[in-house]
């Protein structure tokens, strides 16, 4: 969790950022920005990290040759991070980067924000962190003011929504060797010209963390139980769901995950656990991802992981059964007319 109740902003200067596709221009200020007015500073604070407050999903920088130093965000996070005065330099350089890598059409023209804060809490701890933040949404608002006996009525064109950041990463000086701790948002990552901003831009993968391990593990669990057991094993959609539900309760549970402890006690069979052990190797050789076998659970991936798992069996389009539980207080069956049922057993209405 991200929190920024002891942060301040230390240093932010602002550039604008042309399409380079489009031949469109590119505007770097002189100097950093003066914050002579604490309610503005303010404002930028709550814009900038806002939106972070939810993120637990962390990366890392990368390059494809090993060498981080090639990773040009990495590289004058570094010399920022290393105390080298020239601030408004490395904030001029990273907007060219960004420049070079804005060659899709349809990327928007912004403004690019390079800041750097002191004292921003990342799960307890008070680190620095440089932050890289673009503006492409404008918005025009209607401003009424008192004029005399009368009210007035005027408008701002092409301004921002401080609740709405398009695009924005926290780079935290911790982990320098690994390629640092870095938060992303990116609020245009439903198109297609979007993934320039994490992957051509700022060149990340995600931290083999245990945000991301709890996550893919509950994220393999439910791929193998809703496709490789129902091609290997008969079972029913109750049985499926109660799996499912069996997994979850594990996971909110228990504090660390064991890969044995959970296969002994939510799969409980000899085949499907080996079938289980062999997706998950398969998943990791395919996708380059260790996933280890025994690690810390994070509550805010089971709480997110959630959300997906499933516990709704679908009668056709008049019913829809929930089942949080015993899988044996429900059964199924064909009348004599040949109509499909469930018999649904319980003990008290609520």
């Amino acid at each position: 969790m991200i929190t920024h109740f002891d942060a301040s902003l230390n240093k932010i200067s602002i550039h604008r950022i042309g399409n380079k596709a489009q031949s469109e221009p590119c505007s770097f200020s002189n100097a950093e920005v003066e914050l002579y007015d604490a309610l503005i500073g303010q404002f930028l604070m709550q814009y900038f990290l806002g939106p972070f407050e939810k993120t637990n999903e962390m990366y890392q920088f990368y390059h494809p040759t090993n060498n981080l130093q090639l990773n040009e965000i990495y590289h004058f996070a570094s010399e920022i991070f290393d105390g080298d005065d020239d601030f408004h330099e490395h904030s001029i350089q990273i907007a060219k980067h960004l420049y070079d890598v804005s060659s899709h059409p349809k990327i928007k023209t912004g403004e690019l924000y390079i800041t750097h804060f002191k004292q921003l809490q990342v799960d307890g701890e008070l680190l620095e962190a440089i932050g890289i933040f673009k503006s492409e949404t404008k918005e025009t608002y209607l401003k009424v003011y008192p004029d005399q006996r009368n009210f007035q009525v005027s408008y701002e064109q092409e301004a921002i929504n401080i609740k709405k950041l398009d695009k924005g990463c926290l780079i935290f000086n911790t982990e320098k060797e690994e390629g640092y701790r870095v938060a992303v948002i990116d609020q245009t990552n439903r198109s297609t010209e979007a993934i320039y901003w994490t992957d051509e831009f700022l060149k990340l993968k995600i931290r083999n963390d245990n945000y991301n391990q709890t996550t893919n593990a509950l994220s393999i669990y439910k791929d193998f139980v809703t496709q490789q057991m129902e091609s290997e094993f008969e079972m029913s959609k109750t049985d499926k769901i109660d799996l499912l539900n069996r997994s979850m309760k594990y996971f909110k549970e228990k504090e660390n995950f064991d890969l044995d402890e959970f296969a002994t006690e939510v799969i409980d069979n000899t085949k499907a656990i080996e079938s289980f052990k062999v997706y998950k190797s398969n998943y990791e050789e395919e996708f380059d991802t260790e996933i280890a076998d025994t690690f810390a659970i994070s509550n805010a991936a089971v709480k997110k992981q959630a959300r997906v798992f499933k516990s709704v069996l679908k009668l056709d389009k008049n019913f829809h059964i929930y089942i949080h539980g015993n899988n044996e207080l429900i059964e199924k069956g064909v009348d004599d007319a040949g109509r499909k049922y469930y018999k649904i057993y319980y003990e008290n209405e609520l």
